[in-house]
């Protein structure tokens, strides 16, 4: 039987067939030199990363590093509730040992019937220099920056979380003046609904004389191209899930670039509710189930 040859033998016999160096070398900040930050994302999401990628690529010295956490095909308050387990351990698999400036967790509906002090409880856990948020902190600290005081919320879910969505909200200063819904509990069909159908329901309900801005909710759905176009037709500020957290998690690292490309919420700076000194902060009104 052949037997393969030791480690040692095998350098031995490569430095007698040619010359073998021992290269010096330094190291920079890699391809953090401003900031690094992670992302929980769903199981289920499509959409999440593409969005990312497209907005921070914009951004040289930012790096942002995702990990995936188990997640219901239909979303319903008490499958988004049983997620909780599982936060810390996927914030555990963002890159051990780098240094993380904010760390993201990707689920709007699921932050809302946790609690947002509950999922930060659980990524400061695990990572507790980082600062974090989650796309309805976002949305709210966009909002807040933008001075929206009357809304049009979309979304894809059920009148159940919908309502949830309102109280959220609302305890937080901001009217919910109209809600339009897909009325959709598939995860993976909702990251399928098209331009068209997502056009037509922001301006249907943004367009509306009682409203001054449009929060579009859940990180399925495609908005990050969108967003310019639907903006510019209304006159109003629009943000989305995806859009609103990628901003947010610019602002807690302190990058202040302008990115007008994405929407007027990329022109604005970290203000009072965005890079504070608690920037990460909880939405003190309202706790769903803190008790």
């Amino acid at each position: 039987m052949r037997q393969e040859g030791s480690p040692v033998r095998h350098a031995v016999d490569l430095e007698r067939a040619a010359p073998y160096t021992v290269l010096p070398f330094r190291m920079d900040a890699g391809l953090m030199a401003r900031a690094a930050i992670g992302l929980v994302v769903l199981a289920s999401d499509q959409t999440m990363e593409y969005e990312w990628r497209r907005i921070l690529t914009d951004v040289p010295g930012l790096a942002f590093f995702a990990a995936r956490m188990p997640s219901p095909a239909d979303i319903s308050p008490g499958s988004l509730a049983a997620m909780e387990k599982d936060i810390a351990g996927a914030v555990d698999l963002l890159v051990p040992g780098v240094a993380l400036h904010v760390v993201a967790f990707g689920c709007t509906s699921g932050t809302i019937v946790i609690g947002e002090h509950r999922v930060f409880g659980h990524l400061r856990a695990a990572r507790p220099q980082a600062r974090c948020t989650s796309p309805i902190t976002a949305a709210m600290a966009g909002l807040h920056q933008l001075g929206a005081r009357r809304i049009a919320l979309i979304s894809p879910y059920v009148a159940a979380i919908n309502a949830l969505f309102r109280r959220h909200i609302e305890a937080d200063g901001v009217q919910v003046a109209r809600i339009a819904s897909f009325n959709h509990a598939n995860d993976a069909q909702v990251a399928r609904i098209d331009r068209a159908s997502l056009e037509s329901a922001i301006v249907g309900a943004g367009s509306a004389a009682d409203v001054d801005a449009v929060f579009v909710a859940c990180t399925s759905l495609r908005m990050c191209e969108l967003t310019r176009d639907v903006e510019q037709a209304l006159g109003k500020p629009v943000i989305s899930s995806n859009s609103a957290m990628a901003w947010h998690a610019l602002r807690l690292a302190g990058i202040d670039d302008r990115l007008p490309r994405w929407g007027r919420l990329f022109e604005q700076p970290a203000g009072a509710r965005a890079g504070g000194p608690d920037p990460g902060r909880l939405s003190q009104a309202f706790f769903l189930g803190s008790s």
